[in-house]
């Protein structure tokens, strides 16, 4: 394995990829789009995605004999996570500010929004 891939990945970059990307990633985008739709402030969001990662980890522990105890892996697997659910939080979030005030703002992008001229 390159010397690169070895700071995200412990072993098997296809674990790596299904666990933490697609379904870690994937619970965190809906956690993201949830705390958006009952706006909640962005921070929470944060703060959720530690017990997330913590859950994770134990994951790759159990499944695949990962090391339980890495922090590196840790906040590597954490911060995949919070990068899924803040996308999952601002498309919802511009969804929710051009749809229910559209006198007030117009969707710029997919990721954001910008006052009506």
């Amino acid at each position: 394995m390159d010397n690169w891939m070895s700071l995200f990945v412990e072993d098997n970059p296809w674990i790596f990829l299904i666990l933490t990307v697609v379904f870690g990633g994937g619970a965190a985008f809906l956690a993201g789009k949830a705390l958006a739709t009952g706006w909640r402030p962005f921070w929470r969001l944060m703060l959720y995605m530690i017990p997330l990662g913590a859950a994770l980890r134990f994951l790759h522990f159990s499944l695949f004999s990962g090391d339980l105890g890495s922090i590196h892996y840790f906040v590597t697997d954490t911060l995949v996570l919070a990068a899924a659910a803040a996308l999952g939080y601002r498309l919802k979030r511009v969804a929710q500010m051009t749809t229910q005030y559209p006198w007030l703002y117009v969707k710029e992008t997919a990721v954001s929004y910008t006052d009506r001229a």
